[in-house]
C-alpha cells in the first residue's frame, strides 16, 4: 500500500511540474517564411539592366508580423563531390568568377515587414557591366527572419536566426564553353539485398552551368516488363561550371532474383550507358549455396579417394 501511495505521489509531481513549466518547451517558436521564386533563371545582356523581384508571404496561422532584412549572398553548387550547396555572403573563400554578379546587383530594400496571411515584394535590378564575361553567373538574394518572439513567463524575447534564399541563376551573353564529360558510371553487378544504387559522376568543364540527365532501367533477366524506369522523365540535376557532381539513382527489387540494369547518363553532347546483370542473393542464401558447394566438392574428394583405395 505504501508503495503505492509513493507511485501515485511521483506522478502527481511530474504532472504539475509539466502545468507548471513555461509554455516554450511546448511550442514552437518564430515565425515561418515563405520566399518565391526559390530560383529564377535568367539571360543578361552586358550593358544591360535586367529588373526582378522576390515575394515574401506569411501562412494565415502566423501569430504575430514578421520582420526581415535582405542581402546578397554567393551561390555555389557542386563545391565538393556530392554536389553540396554553400549560401555564402561574408567567406571571400566561397567567391569565385562566377560570382561577380554579386556586385551587380541592387536591393530595393534591405529591410521590412509582412502580416499574418499577407505578402511583400522586394525589387532588385541587375546592372550588367558592358565588358562582363560570357557564361554563369550565380548569387542569392537571402531573407532573414528577424522577428522576435516572446516566450515563456516574464515575456523574454528570443530572435531565432532563420535564412531563406532566392538563387539566381544567370547567363551573361558572350562566348560561352559547353563542355563535360561523365567521370563515373556505375552500377553492382551482384547485391545481398535491395535497393538497387546505380551512380555516377559528372563534370562540367564550361563556363555556363547545364542539367546532366539521369536514366535508370530494370527488368528480370528473362522478362521485358521493366521493374524501374524513368525512361519517360529522366532525372536532372543542376551542374554549375568547373565542378563535378556525385548522383545516385535507387531502385528497389525483389529480395532474390536475376535482373539486367542500363543507367545512361547525358550531360551537354556526351552520353554514357552502362548495361550490367545484377544477382540479388541474400546472405542467408549465400551461405547455403557456399555450404553446398563446399559439400559437393568434399564429396567429390572422398569419392576420389575410396575409387582409388578400391583398385
Amino acid at each position: 500500500m505504501a508503495k503505492r501511495n509513493t507511485i501515485i505521489t511521483i506522478l502527481a509531481l511530474i504532472m504539475g511540474f509539466s502545468l507548471w513549466c513555461p509554455k516554450t518547451f511546448a511550442e514552437e517558436m518564430g515565425s515561418t517564411m515563405l520566399i518565391s521564386p526559390p530560383r529564377q533563371k535568367i539571360v543578361l545582356i552586358p550593358g544591360e539592366t535586367y529588373e526582378g523581384s522576390i515575394k515574401v508571404s506569411t501562412p494565415a496561422n502566423a501569430s504575430q508580423d514578421l520582420k526581415y532584412s535582405v542581402e546578397i549572398g554567393s551561390f555555389n553548387l557542386g563545391k565538393d563531390e556530392n554536389g553540396g550547396i554553400d549560401y555564402n555572403d561574408t567567406d571571400v573563400d566561397s567567391i569565385t568568377s562566377y560570382n561577380q554578379i554579386m556586385d551587380w546587383i541592387t536591393l530595393g530594400k534591405t529591410e521590412g515587414s509582412v502580416g499574418a496571411n499577407q505578402s511583400d515584394i522586394i525589387p532588385f535590378s541587375i546592372s550588367v557591366p558592358e565588358d562582363a564575361p560570357g557564361g554563369g553567373q550565380y548569387a542569392t538574394i537571402i531573407v532573414q527572419d528577424d522577428t522576435e518572439s516572446e516566450s515563456g513567463e516574464g515575456n523574454v524575447a528570443i530572435q531565432n536566426v532563420i535564412r531563406f534564399a532566392s538563387t539566381i541563376i544567370a547567363e551573361v551573353a558572350g562566348e560561352t564553353r559547353e563542355k563535360g564529360s561523365v567521370i563515373e558510371n556505375n552500377i553492382p553487378s551482384f547485391l545481398l539485398s535491395s535497393p538497387l544504387n546505380a551512380t555516377s559522376m559528372v563534370r562540367n568543364d564550361g563556363n555556363v552551368h547545364t542539367d546532366a540527365s539521369y536514366t535508370l532501367q530494370v527488368w528480370p533477366l528473362f522478362s521485358g516488363e521493366e521493374i524501374c524506369t524513368n525512361e519517360e522523365e529522366p532525372t536532372t540535376s543542376l551542374i554549375m561550371p568547373e565542378t563535378e557532381r556525385y548522383h545516385l539513382e535507387k531502385c528497389d527489387l525483389p529480395p532474390i532474383g536475376i535482373f539486367r540494369a542500363k543507367q545512361t547518363v547525358k550531360i551537354f553532347g556526351e552520353i554514357s550507358t552502362v548495361e550490367k546483370t545484377i544477382i540479388v542473393c541474400p546472405l542467408w542464401l549465400l551461405f547455403i549455396v557456399v555450404f553446398a558447394i563446399v559439400s559437393i566438392i568434399i564429396w567429390l574428394v572422398i569419392k576420389a579417394k575410396n575409387r582409388k583405395n578400391s583398385r
